[in-house]
């Protein structure tokens, strides 16, 4: 079992934070997520203190506060919970849930650009 697939959906949310901008303070992680989740300041302190123990996050002091930054690569992360994905769903074949993934997301025009390219690549 790979750490991303010990790491639960509030976590991820902290972890997505922390891969666009790194190091940040607790309080920081609070701001970006506040919109969106409207989790407070012990909310997401918990978080980060799972994540540090789970060792997906490291902390070092700085002056009175923490600053956090992942300690896992997000590509990574992705590729375990894929592999995940596609075991809990055995009897599913893996190029379909590709398939079914792609259809109902929406792409921007880099993100088709890659798949052509993985594509063309997966073909030679």
């Amino acid at each position: 079992m790979g750490l991303s697939e010990k790491i639960s959906e509030a976590e991820w949310a902290v972890m997505s934070v922390l891969w666009q901008q790194h190091p940040l303070p607790a309080a920081k992680v609070v701001t970006a997520l506040w919109e969106e989740k409207g989790w407070s300041l012990t909310t997401v302190r918990t978080l980060l203190a799972r994540l540090v123990k789970k060792g997906a996050v490291g902390a070092q002091l700085e002056g009175r506060r923490y600053l956090y930054e992942p300690r896992i690569n997000m590509d990574t992360c992705i590729k375990d919970a894929g592999r995940s994905l596609v075991e809990r769903f055995a009897g599913t074949s893996a190029s379909s849930m590709v398939i079914n993934m792609v259809k109902e997301t929406e792409l921007s025009k880099e993100e088709i650009k890659e798949l052509k390219r993985i594509l063309r690549d997966k073909e030679k």
